[in-house]
């Protein structure tokens, strides 16, 4: 199936940062982004809570943006967008639902112990979002301050700890309540009416 001009046009308008587009975007792939996360857990045979649903959901968007929509310029428009956003989706998961039964096999959850790998593997991208300052401007001004030394300016878990005088150990659990508030922009935006955002763009 060839790319469609609504998908041309979408893909322009991302690449070129103009507002919205982001918004645009996951209205549209959302959906599938999920149908992509769901099959391949079901092929791999990996339980997944609703959590881990979203989690994966947001692990594809970040890994979308990251280094400038750098998965998106590398589409050479020989297929449909949505057949190419299949293909990497479920890469991405093979990937990381590889990393977490490894994770899992190595070192069992430690209750009150900062989310290190799965912070780490969630950082990619996150700078690049276009709705990044809405999302840091939702949080209260120190949350606020360790999501911006940590994803934008690249601070070690450490280094945030003692320039903001705060204990290590709450980062994680900061960063971690930051990208759930990513994870219900990107489904505010999937159960808002089809159309609702981009009808009068088409």
């Amino acid at each position: 199936m060839a790319l469609t001009n609504l998908d041309r046009d979408l893909l322009r308008r991302c690449l070129s940062h103009q507002p919205g587009a982001w918004n645009d975007f996951v209205d549209r792939f959302l959906g599938l982004i999920y149908h992509v996360v769901h099959h391949t857990a079901h092929l791999r045979s990996f339980p997944l809570k609703p959590e881990d649903t979203e989690d994966l959901a947001a692990e594809v968007l970040l890994q979308i943006v990251q280094n400038d929509y750098a998965v998106l310029r590398l589409f050479r428009s020989k297929s449909s967008l949505a057949t190419y956003l299949t293909v990497v989706a479920r890469r991405i998961c093979v990937h990381e639902l590889a990393r977490r039964s490894a994770a899992r096999e190595v070192q069992p959850p430690i209750t009150g112990a900062p989310e290190v790998e799965e912070e780490d593997g969630a950082a990619v991208g996150l700078e690049r979002l276009e709705e990044v300052e809405k999302l840091l401007g939702k949080l209260p001004s120190r949350e606020r301050e360790v999501v911006r030394l940590h994803y934008i300016e690249g601070r070690t878990y450490e280094e945030i700890a003692t320039e903001l005088n705060i204990p290590v150990n709450s980062i994680g659990p900061i960063l971690s309540r930051a990208r759930k508030k990513l994870r219900q922009d990107a489904r505010t935006q999937s159960a808002r009416p089809q159309g609702s955002t981009t009808r009068g763009q088409e």
